[in-house]
């Protein structure tokens, strides 16, 4: 249906997480996307039998469909291999969210409520109202410098600019040049919000709490962080206005 909500999870090792997390998105987004909705599973071969969990539930649910990948390939590209799935099924809004319900479920509906009035909603754990639960003094510094220093370097407004919790409308999208992006990680998330920005898009905060991960592993890394140190001073100069 054209002008879907799509909600997009790139997985990866996520078997104790997903059909939990899904089971919890459908009711939401029932409710908060009346225009329809479907939620696409990226999932990058993952050996604990994630892909097969996903295929379990498109069969169960008519708005749930997997995309597999052959190999693990990063955050970013599984996310631009579902951006281009949606775009290519007519979605209207495109959402981005964890699968390790590092993001509540809920909080689809006030992302969803704040894209009525925005073309890119980012859900804030540095806003009021916003915040970080269950992490260690130096994750908590770690993550907030990331951000200050992305604000500073880049002269942005937002102030959570490596959150993975995103709404985008399709023109916005559309108008981004996906196929030239290469980052990944927190990388990825900058670079989109920043190219949003130089276009001049709206973009809106909604204040969310950020919680670790239920199970499994994270997929954090030194070399993800390295990455987004090492990219945001060349987007400052290869995007400008």
């Amino acid at each position: 249906m054209a002008g879907e909500a799509w909600l997009i999870l790139p997985t990866y090792n996520e078997a104790e997480n997903l059909e939990p997390l899904v089971r919890a998105a459908l009711p939401v987004l029932e409710h908060a996307a009346p225009a329809g909705f479907r939620i696409l599973v990226v999932d990058d071969g993952s050996p604990d039998g994630t892909g097969q969990i996903a295929d379990a539930l498109a069969a169960e649910h008519d708005s749930v469909d997997v995309l597999h990948r052959s190999r693990k390939e990063g955050l970013g590209q599984a996310y631009l291999a579902g951006f281009a799935v949606a775009l290519r099924e007519g979605a209207g809004q495109v959402l981005e969210m964890d699968a390790d319900f590092s993001h509540d479920p809920s909080d689809l509906a006030r992302i969803l409520h704040a894209a009525g009035d925005a073309d890119l909603v980012l859900g804030s754990r540095y806003v009021q109202g916003g915040g970080v639960a269950d992490w260690g003094a130096w994750r908590r510094m770690l993550s907030r410098g990331g951000c200050l220093y992305a604000r500073t370097v880049l002269g942005l407004g937002p102030h959570d600019l490596t959150g993975g919790f995103k709404c985008f409308r399709r023109d916005v999208l559309e108008a981004l040049d996906l196929p030239s992006v290469r980052s990944q990680g927190y990388a990825f998330q900058v670079e989109l919000t920043y190219r949003a920005v130089q276009r001049g898009f709206r973009v809106v905060e909604v204040p969310i709490l950020f919680s670790e991960r239920r199970v499994g592993t994270s997929k954090m890394s030194p070399r993800i962080a390295v990455e987004a140190a090492w990219l945001v001073p060349q987007l400052r100069f290869r995007f400008r206005k």
